[in-house]
């Protein structure tokens, strides 16, 4: 189950540069992930400061 981010988000890019297999990008109003290519490893979410990132 891949992870997604919330509008929460605060675009500060924490959770793109921890993500193992790149698949985070910035999006227009937040960052999102690509569902096809997270690996639900959870690193996105430990590393964002206000706690974006959750399982979808």
């Amino acid at each position: 189950m891949a992870y997604k981010i919330t509008d929460e988000c605060i675009s500060c890019g924490a959770c793109a540069a921890d993500c193992p297999v790149e698949a985070i990008s910035e999006g227009d109003d937040k960052y999102v992930i690509d569902p096809d290519a997270c690996i639900d490893c959870g690193s996105c979410a430990s590393t964002c400061p206000v706690g974006a990132p959750v399982a979808d």
